[in-house]
């Protein structure tokens, strides 16, 4: 489990996210939602600790990551894997190595073990016979499975998908939302997604949180988010026609 407590930022004297609490729950794919320059983004980063806010902390199971010392702070950032929006692959290095490369920087094990561990990875996101293409060599969706592996390779407890769906297909991108909640279930991980998506949405959101600039507006899942009357997340919902045609199927 993660609590974000109170958490704001501000750059240049403006205020980019204000007093946000959000539980994120183990087990759940907990996600993020929001129009473009809402503070969904820089709401991530302070979690991650890419950011350090001027009020607030973030807890990793109990343990204050905000004020942490340096021991602690490295001990955690070992349990969090990261899947960055264009997938961050090295371009110069393959697809084993790209999976490799947390075991690399972050642990001791063997060239034998290290191997055993990615192929396990590999396997999990349906990619097999890949281990020698570059990044350049396979599509989009492939690029973001290989992403997935490398962020649960090194057995992380925490994992956080930034718009995980960005330029996919659709039928792509349900295939990804699902190997997420998959994935998630399987380790008992605590998952946090940040998108724009209302497809992932109606997908996997088990747990949803609405921010509107800076601000966390709604909490819910996406059973009851039809139901809410927060005039901003409606707008935000029904933006589009096919959200319309789900709400008049919905009575």
């Amino acid at each position: 489990m993660i609590e974000a407590q109170n958490i704001s930022k501000s750059f240049d004297g403006k205020e980019i996210i204000k007093d946000i609490s959000i539980t994120f729950d183990q087990g759940k794919t907990n996600l993020i939602i929001g129009a473009s320059g809402t503070g969904k983004s820089v709401l991530l980063k302070n979690i991650v600790g890419l950011i350090q806010p001027d009020k607030g902390q973030v807890l990793f199971d109990g343990r204050d990551f905000t004020n942490a010392g340096k021991n602690m702070k490295t001990e955690i950032r070992r349990e969090i894997g990261m899947l960055f929006q264009g997938g961050a692959l090295f371009d110069s290095m393959t697809v084993e190595q790209n999976v490799m490369f947390p075991l690399n920087v972050l642990t001791t094990m063997g060239k034998e073990e290290k191997l055993d561990r990615v192929n396990h990875c590999l396997d999990r996101v349906q990619l097999t016979n890949v281990n020698e293409k570059m990044p350049s060599e396979i599509s989009g969706g492939m690029k973001k499975r290989v992403g997935i592996a490398r962020a649960i390779v090194n057995h992380s407890k925490y994992l956080f998908c930034d718009e995980p769906n960005s330029g996919l297909d659709p039928q792509t991108s349900i295939t990804i939302d699902n190997l997420i909640k998959e994935i998630t279930e399987e380790l008992n991980i605590t998952t946090v997604v940040v998108t724009h998506d209302m497809n992932s949405v109606m997908e996997i959101g088990d747990k949803v949180s609405f921010i509107y600039q800076g601000q966390k507006l709604w909490e819910g899942n996406n059973e009851s988010i039809f139901d809410c009357e927060v005039k901003e997340l409606q707008d935000f919902i029904f933006a589009n026609n096919l959200m319309r045609n789900v709400k008049r199927m919905r009575g």
